[in-house]
């Protein structure tokens, strides 16, 4: 099996919940799982809202070798950070289930808070 490998650091969050300084369960992302791959843009645009705030969509597919992944990183529970910027993770792929890397489809939208 010929290995990905990869020069970009990024790491799968989770929400995990902790409590505040009165006890209250306040949801935060925490690090799960450090990997190694490669980024790359597949679409994109940039747009103005309605108050004149400009936003950046766009969609990018991280890829990386196949290794197993915990229970916690899925599509309705995990996002990306790679090189500082947070992604909203939208697929995990194992193409043709082979088992030799994954596709992560990814949405970046510039400075908002994803989740």
């Amino acid at each position: 099996m010929k290995k990905i490998g990869g020069n970009t650091a990024a790491v799968f969050q989770t929400k995990v919940v902790t409590k505040n300084a009165i006890g209250e369960g306040v949801s935060v992302w925490a690090d799960t799982l450090a990997v190694k791959g490669w980024l790359d843009l597949s679409g994109g645009d940039s747009k103005h809202t309605t108050f004149n705030a400009k936003i950046q969509e766009s969609t990018h597919v991280w890829l990386m070798d196949y290794q197993a992944l915990p229970d916690t990183v899925t599509e309705e529970t995990a996002q990306m950070v790679i090189d500082g910027k947070t992604y909203e993770v939208l697929l995990i792929d194992d193409p043709m289930g082979m088992h030799e890397h994954f596709e992560v489809f990814l949405k970046y939208t510039g400075g908002q808070n994803v989740g």
